[in-house]
């Protein structure tokens, strides 16, 4: 892990606002997120978090399993995992060696810090990928894993 500096750290930011403004298509009810992989300063990839088809829900699925549930408790794709699929469909060749940044919005759409990335399920699609990179905004500072 380190924190990107100068010429990356701006190029970041780009790229971080670019996936703010994806997130804004979330329709999850209990955050949204937003993701763009680039290759070659070139958005490869783009995704959000919400359901299925991005069908809206009454409410949010999670709320009604039970405690114990064994298994990934959420009903929305992630926006790392759209934004692997599209990459996937649209620049299957350009994945390897990519960098993903991921982005957290709030009700009013502002960026949200990011936590230490916690989903196995996008971890291992990143690496199966051969994603390289992984950005977050962290405490003012753009962190890449």
């Amino acid at each position: 892990m380190h924190y990107l500096t100068g010429h990356e750290e701006s190029q970041a930011q780009q790229y971080l606002e670019q996936a703010q403004s994806i997130a804004q298509f979330s329709t999850c009810l209990r955050s949204k997120c937003g993701s763009v992989i680039v290759q070659d300063n070139q958005i490869i990839g783009r995704g959000f978090n919400s359901p299925p088809q991005n069908i809206p829900l009454e409410q949010c699925i999670k709320d009604n399993l039970p405690h114990d549930f064994k298994s990934d408790k959420t009903c929305c794709l992630h926006a790392e995992q759209r934004a692997i699929i599209d990459a996937i469909i649209n620049h299957p060749a350009k994945l390897p060696g990519s960098r993903l940044y991921f982005i957290r919005i709030d009700e009013n759409n502002n960026k949200l810090y990011a936590d230490k990335p916690y989903c196995t399920i996008c971890s291992k699609m990143t690496l199966d990928t051969n994603i390289s990179e992984f950005v977050l905004w962290y405490q003012d500072r753009n962190l890449r894993l």
